[in-house]
């Protein structure tokens, strides 16, 4: 796969910027090509707080939805919460069910389960609702594409709330869109055209926080929750957990909330949440984007796709120690079988991609033997080695075909599943994934189907590598590296910097770690003064493979970040390698 270097050259007035902030033009750029513009935007980047996440009363049917929450609470009506099976359906169901809980509401929840029930709620699970005497249904992080689902509970007498962060089905009609919004009680979803919430990147666990969240300080209800305080506390670290393992934007207030929840999960007092962070051998260290997107947020997604996400939910209201620590552990070794399953799968779907599909620019990939709960990241890994828009079709429990897409930029995968969803007996998601379902025999005629209507060129096919600042290595210094720190957190949308510079000198070059899976350089650089300085870098990608291909090179030209090294106390800057000519 090759790749392109790109410098990102967003104009601004760095110095006045530098200025006005107090911090380096060099930061100054970082923010500017994070898409911050206006001094509020900047001022958010770098100071942004709890104060200035945004006002919940924005969100489309919010005042509707917690005055049919309060009457419900105040009657003593019967609730049920309907989640999905991943991590932000299950931390979004925490938050409503305690919440409105905690208000004095009787409510239960109902997690579909990704085999016998697909994604969202179905007819069967309102039916279910209606036998079990259900007034009032609350969906979350799924519904806004169930308009015949809400119009059947509407029709057996039934109330309901939808609360979503997806995009909002449409038909197009003389090259207009014609939005299919469900005829729900209250619609919170900041994909609706009509919202006028300034951010549409929150996921549905943050839905579900604001929703709570207005309740408590806008409602009746909010006057007979004591701990309302602690309570609101705990639900932003739940929707912070969501918004880093539903792999959403950290930009805008997404950014202050995960800021805010890592610190908030460092010292948790949910007793399930802390089980699953000693389970994973992290308690007692800084908690970082990384460890709930690779480490703790694929425990909650991995019960959801082998078993039920029913032990996920259960472990967060778990409030004995011991068993808290019993469905932790059983988490993390779901997650182990997990892994190991992917890895095969992975394999298969990249030896038949190179066998046969080699040519096409939309990557579908029928394997029916593959668990269909691991199609979603065996597409995302295909993605990752081919950088293709990549679909894995696999066979559910009735011999039908499920599928699960993820997508490059500048390939909408919501959008262009939408120019064939007459194949499709469902589909929803949004820009970079998606879900599907189809009757048997199809997969030939939809891979056929996407490529024709593809029109992705050859260089939307190769990986853009975005370059932040092309900078000397030997300008970076224990100040810059220091004052980095404050675009933390960093992940989706705010990567860590990328710094380039041509023709660096290798000093020298070698193979460490366990395995030689480390290439270990010493690098020379041109200060800022003229001067010379020798500076220590790494590579972890492809170790030995990059070794052999620079070890008799005296030059090379690099794509790096930087960071600091700790040893044995000691404290150095090191750039990371993470590409190289």
């Amino acid at each position: 796969m090759s790749r392109k270097w790109v410098v990102v050259s967003k104009g601004a007035d760095f110095n006045k910027i530098a200025a006005d902030f107090n911090i380096s033009p060099y930061l100054a750029r970082i923010i500017r090509n994070r898409g911050a513009v206006t001094y509020d935007e900047i001022d958010m980047f770098l100071n942004g707080d709890i104060s200035k996440m945004h006002d919940p009363a924005l969100l489309p049917d919010m005042d509707e939805a917690a005055q049919i929450l309060t009457d419900a609470i105040q009657a003593g009506v019967r609730m049920r919460v309907v989640g999905d099976y991943d991590i932000d359906g299950v931390c979004a169901s925490y938050i409503l069910k305690k919440g409105i809980e905690s208000a004095g509401g009787i409510v239960d929840v109902t997690l579909p389960e990704r085999i016998k029930d697909g994604y969202g709620i179905n007819e069967n699970i309102i039916r279910a609702a209606y036998d079990d005497g259900i007034e009032l249904i609350i969906t979350c992080d799924n519904g806004i594409a169930a308009a015949k689902e809400t119009d059947l509970a509407l029709s057996l007498g039934m109330s309901m709330i939808i609360t979503d962060h997806h995009e909002v089905p449409y038909e197009e009609r003389d090259g207009e869109k014609e939005y299919l919004l469900p005829q729900a009680d209250a619609v919170i979803d900041p994909k609706r055209a009509d919202c006028d919430y300034p951010f549409d990147g929150i996921c549905g666990a943050m839905v579900a926080y604001k929703l709570i969240s207005y309740l408590y300080t806008e409602t009746e209800a909010g006057n007979a929750v004591s701990d309302r305080e602690e309570l609101l506390t705990e639900f932003l670290s739940f929707a912070a957990f969501a918004t880093v393992g539903d792999i959403m934007e950290l930009r805008d207030e997404n950014r202050i909330a995960v800021r805010y929840g890592l610190d908030i999960l460092k010292n948790t007092k949910n007793t399930g949440m802390r089980a699953l962070i000693e389970a994973a051998h992290l308690t007692g260290k800084p908690l970082s984007v990384y460890h709930i997107g690779f480490v703790l947020g694929p425990c909650i997604n991995a019960t959801g796709r082998l078993e039920s996400a029913d032990a996920a939910l259960e472990l967060f209201f778990e409030t004995d120690e011991e068993r808290a620590r019993e469905r932790a552990r059983s988490l993390v070794s779901v997650n182990e079988s997990r892994k190991n399953m992917t890895i095969a799968y992975t394999d298969q779907a990249i030896s038949l991609v190179t066998e046969k599909y080699a040519k096409d620019k939309v990557l579908v990939v029928y394997m029916p033997e593959c668990h269909e709960s691991l199609a979603g990241i065996v597409a995302g890994r295909l993605r990752e080695h081919f950088y293709r828009p990549s679909i894995v079709l696999t066979n559910d429990s009735e011999g039908n075909i499920k599928g699960s897409g993820r997508s490059i930029e500048g390939y909408s995968m919501f959008d262009e599943l939408g120019k064939v969803k007459d194949m499709f007996t469902k589909f929803g998601g949004h820009k970079m994934a998606a879900g599907l379902s189809m009757k048997a025999g199809l997969a030939d005629a939809l891979r056929e189907a996407m490529n024709d209507k593809c029109t992705l060129t050859d260089d939307d096919l190769v990986e853009k590598m975005k370059i932040d600042i092309p900078l000397p290595i030997g300008y970076i210094d224990d100040a810059l590296v220091s004052e980095l720190d404050r675009l933390e957190p960093c992940g989706v949308a705010n990567p860590r910097p990328l710094f380039a510079e041509k023709d660096v000198i290798i000093r020298s070059i070698s193979l460490a770690g366990k395995n030689n899976n480390v290439v270990k350089f010493t690098l020379e650089g041109k200060t800022a003064t003229g001067g010379r300085k020798i500076i220590n870098a790494v590579c972890f990608d492809d170790a030995e493979k990059v070794y052999e291909q620079l070890k008799d090179r005296d030059r090379v030209s690099i794509l790096y970040q930087a960071g600091f090294n700790e040893y044995e106390g000691r404290r150095s800057v090191q750039l990371v390698i993470k590409d190289y000519m």
